[in-house]
């Protein structure tokens, strides 16, 4: 039996749609919240391919020193490689790019273009100058040290097939 003294609990419709109302509220703000969240900490996107191939294309430039010997490395031929490769994806890609995207490929693309032109003056006047030499690789295959070399740079020598006379 009840109580008689025990107070009475009424729920109005009123206050029951007011409750409904805020609890999908703060549905939407927590589905926002998770939204944000995996925007800034998504997958890797477009921008961050491009990105990557462009770095990668750069450090083989010269323009980052290797993380292990803290020296610059010079590769003309895997920079190339990694500038060939942003092409392909370039072609591959036409037409399913937002403008965005399109725009940062194209001026990515024209920026690895233009610093690997400068890039390969450089090195070839250092030749020219006596400043470089090309390196024999005895056969290995290009950026993988031949029998008793270590991977990377070797004192006087810079990977990629140059080294300091």
């Amino acid at each position: 039996m009840p109580d008689a003294d025990a107070p009475k609990i009424i729920v109005d419709s009123d206050w029951k749609s007011q409750a409904q109302q805020e609890k999908e509220k703060l549905s939407q703000q927590a589905t926002q919240k998770q939204a944000e969240a995996a925007d800034a900490q998504g997958p890797v996107g477009f921008e961050d391919l491009v990105g990557w191939l462009g770095t990668q294309a750069l450090m083989y430039m010269g323009y980052f020193p290797d993380p292990q010997t803290g020296q610059a490395v010079v590769s003309l031929e895997y920079a190339k490689l990694y500038i060939d490769m942003l092409s392909v994806v370039e072609s591959k890609t036409t037409g399913n790019l937002s403008e965005k995207e399109k725009e940062g490929l194209n001026k990515t693309l024209g920026q690895l273009r233009t610093e690997f032109v400068e890039v390969t003056k450089a090195v070839a006047k250092a030749v020219q100058e006596g400043r470089l030499k090309p390196m024999s690789r005895g056969g290995a295959a290009p950026g993988v040290a031949a029998a008793g070399q270590t991977p990377g740079q070797m004192p006087g020598q810079m990977p990629g097939g140059l080294s300091m006379p």
